[in-house]
């Protein structure tokens, strides 16, 4: 007798290159062929850039074109719309505005395995007030609209507990990596720096992740300029959403350091792998963070690592890297400066520790199992 399978929609804001659009896409590349599970992705906003690689995968992708939260009456009508036709199994939902709205319109429609989704670990910071009231009512809902709550940090479970959550719906699911299919490749590190014309002795410092007052890459700048008056060899690579020359403000901070010709800005890229093995050590430089994908990526890679202290950062490093605290200009600096005095083998040995890390406590593998012994324990209660 054959078992039915599992269907599992997903609600999202949106499915550009973030954090949580990415593990979303790995979750669901995980279950490629797999006659057990069955997802779909709806995206509250557009396609964006993985919309169109889900779907040439064969996963079904509907964008209902919310532009602001303005939007949010008509969206949830079409949601709701939309989540009736398909009647999922369970309903996973991604960030604030999709768990409210998703949780809305699930229970609505009598869907009772409503999984929703907390990605960061502030809850006050940031935002416009509405914003911030959605977060307030996501708190209060919490305990009547989803069956499960998925946090992907430690730190972020006990700050939202602590905000009013429902401590008893939530549990943690940490990012999981492909050590084997995210790894280090010599030709792609020499094909990029002979393109940016990077010699083989200078070392490069690395930033990847999109433009925001979150990750904080003028606090990098400030700190690089600092870390060149010691290390006049580093280098500094930066990749991401808006981190071009078109990016006026950034550009204007680093003409102003006097060495503009040390920073390369790429944009937004693909290779995310190729360029994080074109650079030497990687530092994540955020003010507030979950658990931070780019920094687990990096480990893959065999990057010695610096971190500011935000979200799981130092507990995914596990002492395999270096800690300093948030918007602590002179400690970042001093790291960046401190890893260009090592021995290029010292870094290696770092960057290998960083890897075996991952390898033993964070693999893609484990975090797909917790999310599918969610899947089945939800198939198993009583309808």
């Amino acid at each position: 007798m054959t078992t039915a399978p599992i269907h599992i929609t997903h609600v999202i804001v949106g499915l550009d290159v973030g954090g949580a659009e990415r593990f979303l896409h790995r979750l669901i590349e995980a279950h490629r062929g797999s006659p057990v599970f069955r997802h779909r992705v709806i995206s509250l906003t557009s396609k964006g850039v993985l919309g169109p690689r889900l779907e040439a995968s064969g996963i079904a992708v509907t964008a209902l074109g919310m532009r602001s939260l303005r939007d949010a009456p008509r969206t949830y009508v079409r949601l709701e719309r939309q989540l009736r036709a398909q009647r999922p199994d369970v309903l996973q939902c991604w960030m604030y505005y999709a768990d409210l709205l998703g949780g809305l319109a699930g229970r609505r429609l009598g869907i009772r395995h409503i999984l929703w989704g907390i990605r960061n670990s502030h809850f006050e910071a940031g935002g416009t007030r509405l914003k911030r009231a959605v977060r307030r009512t996501c708190a209060i809902a919490s305990r009547h609209l989803p069956w499960r709550i998925v946090c992907v940090a430690d730190s972020a479970l006990e700050v939202h507990a602590g905000a009013g959550y429902d401590r008893s719906r939530m549990e943690v699911i940490h990012n999981g990596y492909d050590p084997e299919a995210f790894t280090y490749s010599k030709p792609a590190r020499n094909a990029l720096r002979a393109e940016l014309g990077i010699a083989p002795e200078e070392v490069v410092v690395g930033s990847l992740g999109r433009y925001s007052a979150a990750k904080d890459q003028h606090g990098f700048v400030r700190a690089a300029q600092a870390a060149l008056q010691r290390r006049p060899e580093l280098r500094f690579l930066m990749v991401g959403r808006e981190l071009s020359h078109e990016n006026q403000a950034l550009s204007r901070q680093i003409a102003a350091t006097g060495h503009p010709e040390r920073f390369f800005l790429l944009g937004e890229r693909s290779d995310v792998a190729g360029c994080l093995s074109a650079m030497d050590v990687f530092c994540l430089h955020s003010r507030t963070e979950g658990f931070p994908n780019v920094l687990g990526e990096a480990m893959c890679v065999g990057l010695p690592c610096i971190a500011t202290d935000v979200g799981d950062a130092a507990r995914l490093l596990g002492g395999t890297g270096r800690v300093v605290p948030a918007d602590d200009t002179a400690a970042l600096a001093q790291s960046m400066a401190g890893m260009a005095e090592l021995d290029e083998s010292e870094r290696r040995a770092m960057g290998r520790e960083a890897r075996r890390r991952i390898a033993e406590h964070f693999t893609l593998a484990h975090s797909v199992g917790r999310f599918e012994s969610l899947y089945r324990t939800a198939m198993s209660r009583p309808s």
